[in-house]
């Protein structure tokens, strides 16, 4: 728990400081690769617990496997099943074609093309991706400690 957390400090840095003062879409790419550092300690720490208390036979190795194992164990929670198809994207993010707009503007947006779609993240999805993790962090914590 305490990677995850540290990860979590790391990314809220990014996002409220760095992101605030450089503007550019570098910035936003590094915070999408530490959310998704985050959520994959997040998923291995889940299912390493979830083997302990018997919820499932085996802990995965396929990353794939992994997100649908944690699907099953948290298919009632919406917010938790949205953090997962966000992470589908992050981690894809790196190879997807992206478009730079407005660096070092106010509107500093970068623009990825996931599944034939246009997803503009800019000041406002980032912020919506941070209270989204913020559940999934003390949904994660209250399942690792039970």
């Amino acid at each position: 728990m305490e990677e995850i957390i540290q990860e979590k400090i790391s990314a809220d840095h990014l996002l409220y400081v760095s992101l605030k003062y450089t503007k550019t879409c570098d910035v936003i790419m590094n915070l999408l690769l530490r959310w998704r550092r985050m959520i994959e300690r997040s998923i291995d720490e889940i299912l390493k617990h979830a083997k302990k208390k018997k919820k499932i036979s085996s802990v995965p190795s396929n990353p794939l496997k992994k997100i649908e194992e944690v699907r099953k164990l948290f298919r009632n929670d919406k917010n938790f099943l949205a953090v997962m198809d966000a992470y589908e994207m992050f981690r894809k993010v790196e190879d997807l074609r992206k478009e730079r707009i407005g660096e070092f503007r106010k509107n500093v947006t970068l623009k990825v093309f996931y599944r034939g779609k246009e997803i503009n993240i800019n000041l406002e999805r980032l912020k919506e991706y941070a209270d989204m993790l913020e559940k999934f962090i003390s949904t994660t914590k209250q399942f690792l400690l039970r």
